[in-house]
């Protein structure tokens, strides 16, 4: 929900005007709507090399993964490592329209650590997974474009620790 629904949920359910705080908080994020969209477009148009190289260097740094017995052993599982990784990016997408990170919450982080648990994957190599992802993304944009978008990589990787 984005701050600006939140505001007039809120502000409806005391059946009161918006304050001039969540005027502010409103004015800021209709002002930041353009780096927001930036981001998302840098993040959507890169997709496949941001989950390339990242996948790539994930299985440097953790060459058990694609090892026999690994998660990711195979093809057909490796390609699974990477549509993981692509849903994850998807969803920083959507954070990052949003402002917020309520759509990566309540889209895909609820019951991750149990599923992956039951799965057999390590979540660790998942999480470290986002951070290469985050790693590959905040290359292609400018410093405070950067800085934006890895509180929503960091966001996801806190939640899967």
């Amino acid at each position: 929900m984005s701050i600006v629904t939140k505001s007039i949920v809120n502000a409806d359910a005391e059946a009161r005007y918006l304050s001039p705080g969540e005027l502010d908080r409103i004015k800021a994020f209709v002002t930041s709507g353009a780096s927001r969209l930036r981001i998302a477009q840098t993040l959507t148009e890169s997709r496949e090399r941001i989950v390339k190289e990242a996948g790539d260097k994930l299985f440097q740094q953790r060459p058990d993964v694609v090892s026999p017995g690994g998660n990711a052993y195979g093809e057909e599982m490796t390609a699974t490592c990477l549509r993981d990784m692509d849903y994850y990016l998807r969803l920083i997408t959507y954070g990052v329209v949003a402002g917020d990170v309520t759509p990566i919450e309540e889209i895909g982080l609820v019951g991750v650590r149990e599923m992956y648990k039951s799965l057999g994957t390590p979540i660790e190599a998942v999480a470290l997974s986002v951070t290469k992802m985050k790693e590959v993304a905040t290359s292609l944009m400018s410093a405070d474009d950067a800085a934006e978008a890895g509180t929503y990589f960091d966001y996801v990787v806190g939640a899967m620790q």
